[in-house]
């Protein structure tokens, strides 16, 4: 039973905050596309570096969603500026910085 417990504390802790105020407000069966399956968030140790990455790339903010293997990259993750607007960073396998736009807008590429 204690170890249920501490996995459960675990997974529940990483889910929810991580270091350096990255706030996890995703979950694994948020959104879908239409073509593609459900959103799949970002968890476990990529969470943290993509927080880092994409706040590092908006100057700031709050890490309000994330998802793995979106259309337009590895990772997606969106971030809400203190004025409320929201940004999405796309990020590479590596954590690099792909793109960065407003919320909503879509690349050219693919049609």
């Amino acid at each position: 039973m204690a170890m249920f417990r501490s996995a459960t504390v675990a997974a529940a802790a990483t889910a929810v905050v991580l270091g350096g105020g990255i706030v996890a407000a995703a979950t694994a069966a948020g959104g879908s596309d239409s073509l593609q399956g459900p959103d799949v968030a970002i968890t476990d140790a990529s969470l943290q570096r993509a927080g880092e990455a994409a706040l590092a790339e908006t100057g700031g903010g709050r890490v309000t969603d994330t998802e793995v293997r979106d259309e337009e990259s590895f990772y997606e993750v969106e971030v809400t500026m203190p004025d409320g607007r929201q940004l999405d960073v796309q990020l590479d396998e590596s954590f690099a910085v792909v793109r960065n736009s407003p919320d909503g807008e879509k690349s050219d590429a693919g049609g």
